[in-house]
């Protein structure tokens, strides 16, 4: 709030100052020269021996204003240096104050104009309000002090010159909406969506479409097993100071990943497109124990897209603009959820033979209009293009800079030796338990249950634009309230929605799915994507707030691994416990049964039919499986369970208190390091 000292207001805030530069000498304040400013000052308003006229009259009253004015800016000066000094709205009352009057001499005069534009620098550079709920710190350049490498960071863009005044780093980010962003922003949001999205093809087949090709003749665990498929994205903090290190300053930075890994990723889909019937066959071979040799070629793929991700991570913090960052993870949530959309939702609806067989041919099949072979070939030479376009027609800013991988490795570890960073990894690796039963065992119960594939793909297919919509409302949302709050609302509607989730398997109609059905699970998986996404949109924007840009790369990838590791570790466990927990008889035919319609041998005895396997050689052989106890529900109560005692007794308010902590605190100075 503005201070009652006259027309020189500046804002003081509570915690910790956070330290310029030292590259930029003129950002700091010297106590000594406002002393002598205040002598000098003092001398000049001596009793003097004439009689007063006019004149000398309003040139006291100048001194006067011009007294107050310094000590206003030296009593200021001294509450920074015990509390943060952070921005001044105003500064061109302040100045006409600070002019040459009396005695001074010129340089006085031109010392005291310097000291004043000291302190407006320092507020308006790098400073970030203490409670960091909208404030973003827009500073590249380490916190650490007197650092070679901080200036050899700046000083090595070819847009550096020091023939114009530096930018003025903003201090709020812009809630601005799409179209009021700079175009070359606009250009850039764009080029973000398209690579995010390239990273939702296979990722989306990985995670979503392939489980569900799987599922009728694999068991849940079986599944955990290729869902280890997907772990590449949890593990890329190890080799992510690489991508960060090692790069041509002839082609970029960032470019110098992306364009070899998706030349590469195109490559392995269309080689895995030409043999991938085999493989599914070979997948379910040997009652599913092929499945190992699936999720390999599945690993080396998502392992391809996570590197792609590092790199593109680490290029959105410099392709957009400081005060538009929050801008980075809304291009994620879109981009990703479409490639996401087009390989779960598209794919499953085009593969299955019912809805090819209704809306586009005449002569029915049991073959879909789309085949997981076609669609990886499609989506190949599509990479293969976009990363030739992006060769030729997107400059990178080149840059000269550069850290050793040691140095990579070892600045990740500082990072990780801050206390506020290790609280954050053990929220990661604990927040998404409460909801894992949902997100990983729902969608498959329902398809157990009698939901059909066709049916499955239309509730995700109307879900889509709802997800959509609702995400870009979601990172207004994280750039209007602090992302912490909008990150623990949407926690608290996921666990909600885990609920609402198993009632609505529970109520499965016996006669089979009806209108009134569809639209309920349409609903609850609308409510459960809105939840997840407000929870994706919030936390990466509090991510992208707490980098530091000089190793951007691994400071996101770090923040991003520990938050993907929370939902990737505990899936394979939850498939086990679900399988663990069930129990189901197979119970031989009461009756003669046709041989002519045994798809194996005839069941003579009854045994546990609760693996998928087994239900199989039950039904093949005539016998009937019966569930006496379905491990989906246990499970997913437990999880629940788990998430509300979690989230309560130590999620909720470690999260508000890392929210509050300045963004110093984030930064790998001399004293976080010694903590």
């Amino acid at each position: 709030m503005p201070t009652p000292l006259g027309e020189s207001l500046f804002h003081v805030h509570s915690g910790p100052i956070v330290e310029l530069s030292s590259g930029l000498p003129h950002h700091n304040i010297h106590r000594a020269n406002l002393d002598q400013t205040t002598q000098g000052t003092e001398l000049a308003e001596l009793p003097s021996r004439h009689t007063p006229t006019a004149d000398d009259s309003a040139r006291d009253n100048h001194r006067a204003r011009r007294s107050n004015s310094t000590s206003s800016v030296l009593a200021t000066t001294e509450s920074a240096e015990k509390e943060p000094l952070i921005t001044s709205p105003s500064h061109s009352d302040s100045e006409s104050d600070i002019s040459p009057m009396g005695r001074n001499s010129q340089s006085s005069n031109a010392h005291s104009q310097d000291q004043a534009s000291s302190i407006r620098s320092g507020s308006q550079n790098g400073h970030a309000n203490g409670s960091m709920n909208k404030n973003v710190e827009m500073r590249r350049k380490n916190a650490v002090l007197d650092s070679p490498t901080q200036a050899a960071n700046l000083m090595s863009r070819e847009t550096f010159s020091l023939d114009h005044e530096p930018p003025q780093t903003p201090i709020h980010a812009s809630d601005a909406g799409f179209f009021d962003l700079p175009p070359q922003d606009r250009r850039s949001f764009l080029l973000l969506v398209l690579l995010y999205f390239l990273q939702g093809i296979p990722m989306g087949l990985a995670a979503g479409s392939v489980p569900f090709l799987l599922k009728k003749n694999l068991s849940y665990g079986q599944i955990g097993v290729f869902s280890l498929a997907s772990y590449p994205y949890s593990l890329k903090l190890l080799w992510s100071p690489i991508v960060d290190a090692v790069w041509s300053p002839k082609i970029g930075r960032r470019k110098s990943w992306i364009l070899p890994i998706q030349f590469f990723s195109g490559f392995g889909m269309i080689y895995m497109g030409g043999r991938a019937a085999k493989m599914m066959l070979a997948a379910a071979a040997e009652d599913g124990s092929g499945v190992w040799t699936f999720t390999w070629w599945w690993f080396f793929l998502v392992f391809l897209c996570a590197t792609q991700d590092i790199a593109v991570d680490g290029w959105a913090l410099t392709l957009l603009s400081p005060p538009n960052l929050s801008y980075a993870s809304t291009a994620q949530t879109v981009g990703l959820t479409a490639g996401h959309f087009l390989s779960y939702t598209v794919f499953l609806a085009f593969n299955s033979p019912d809805f090819a067989n209704k809306w586009f041919r005449q002569t029915p099949s049991d073959i879909g209009f789309m085949t997981l072979g076609g669609y990886l070939t499609f989506w190949g030479w599509v990479y293969v293009m976009v990363t030739l376009g992006l060769a030729f027609l997107k400059r990178e800013d080149k840059t000269s800079s550069r850290d050793g991988i040691i140095e990579v490795y070892q600045s990740m570890l500082g990072i990780l030796k801050l206390r506020n960073i290790q609280t954050i990894i053990i929220i990661h690796l604990i927040a998404k338990i409460g909801f894992q039963a949902n997100d990983a065992v729902t969608n498959l119960k329902l398809l157990d249950k009698g939901f059909s594939q066709e049916d499955l793909a239309l509730t995700v297919l109307i879900d889509f634009p709802f997800e959509i919509s609702l995400g870009y409302i979601a990172g207004r949302w994280s750039t209007t309230y602090p992302p912490i709050h909008v990150w623990c609302w949407g926690f608290i509607g996921r666990l909600i929605a885990a609920v609402v989730a198993q009632a609505t398997v529970m109520i499965f109609p016996k006669g089979g799915v009806s209108n009134w059905y569809l639209l309920t699970v349409i609903a609850s998986h609308i409510f459960s994507t809105f939840t997840s996404t407000v929870m994706f949109v919030a936390i990466s924007a509090f991510h992208a707030r707490i980098a530091d840009p000089v190793i951007g790369g691994t400071y996101m990838t770090l923040l991003a691994t520990v938050s993907n590791l929370g939902g990737t570790f505990p899936r394979y466990f939850i498939l086990k416990l679900v399988d663990a927990f069930s129990a189901a008889t197979c119970t031989p035919p009461s009756h003669s049964f046709p041989e002519d319609k045994l798809k194996g041998p005839l069941i003579t005895n009854s045994f546990a039919c609760a693996l998928e396997a087994e239900r199989h050689r039950c039904t093949n052989g005539g016998g009937t499986c019966e569930t006496t106890r379905d491990g989906y529900y246990i499970t997913n109560i437990l999880c629940v369970i788990i998430g509300v005692v979690t989230f309560w007794g130590f999620i909720r308010p470690a999260a508000r208190k890392l929210q509050a902590l300045p963004l110093r605190a984030w930064r790998l100075t001399v004293d976080n390091e010694s903590r």
